[in-house]
């Protein structure tokens, strides 16, 4: 009886037959009713259900725009010496003063123009980088080497103003980049240029319940606008300035 009650308080993956501890046939079994008796003693662990919430609601619009237009240089007043004036060829682009300031040798602040997205308004303000850059180093994407001079725009730092809290996103990413050149391979000189847009951003709650076959179309077509209207400027405003910058280099020279 002592026997039989010292055998009932060992565990239970030792309540086999001693005398069959050598047979291979017990121990594949031990090691069997081990793992059974450790998997009753372990509670299983429920794999997680990880729903990404902000991956959900992340909204991506882009646009992007091209120019390709004639451009009628004049001795001793080339279109890369008016690009090196990095102050006129911004204020030829963006004239209004009162909704810019200049920060330092490259870099401006500039208030834009309220932004409609549905029943939103929003004043975008950003900070500006123009750069000048030669010789085919460090050029922009598209750009070939064998253009003389580029000037670089890009957009460093943004926020956004005029949204009450409930509306602000969690996370916003505002992608500006440009290039202006003279690309003279050709017969004739033309002045070529090229701007992309992106904004990324997490939805907040009431944005997030319009359908995204609602919102794309509305977005891309705000952001198409920003684009195109950078693009007359560039093709009206900087070329009228240039012309003028022309008029002026014989003056300089007397």
């Amino acid at each position: 009886m002592s026997e039989i009650a010292a055998r009932s308080c060992v565990p239970c993956q030792h309540q086999v037959l001693v005398g069959h501890f050598c047979s291979r046939k017990w121990r594949e079994k031990l090691n069997r009713h081990e793992r059974q008796c450790h998997a009753l003693s372990v509670p299983k662990l429920k794999k997680p259900f990880i729903k990404n919430q902000m991956a959900m609601n992340s909204a991506t619009y882009s646009s992007r725009m091209t120019t390709d237009i004639p451009l009628y240089e004049s001795p001793g007043a080339s279109f890369d010496g008016y690009l090196e004036d990095k102050p006129r060829v911004f204020k030829a682009i963006f004239p209004d003063k009162g909704r810019s300031q200049q920060l330092n040798e490259e870099e401006w602040r500039i208030q834009m123009l309220p932004i409609n997205f549905l029943f939103l308004t929003v004043w975008p303000v950003v900070e500006m980088r123009l750069r000048c850059k030669s010789g085919g180093r460090d050029y922009p994407p598209g750009v070939p080497e064998e253009i003389t001079k580029v000037l670089e725009l890009d957009v460093i730092r943004w926020k956004l103003q005029g949204l009450d809290d409930i509306f602000q996103p969690s996370q916003f990413s505002l992608g500006v980049k440009g290039a202006l050149y003279p690309d003279r391979r050709g017969v004739r000189t033309r002045l070529k240029g090229q701007l992309e847009m992106n904004i990324s951003f997490v939805l907040p709650p009431v944005l997030a319940m319009i359908p995204e076959n609602v919102r794309k179309p509305v977005a891309e077509k705000v952001l198409r606008g920003l684009v195109e209207n950078m693009k007359r400027k560039v093709n009206s405003s900087l070329l009228a300035d240039y012309s003028k910058f022309k008029q002026e280099k014989p003056k300089n020279r007397v």
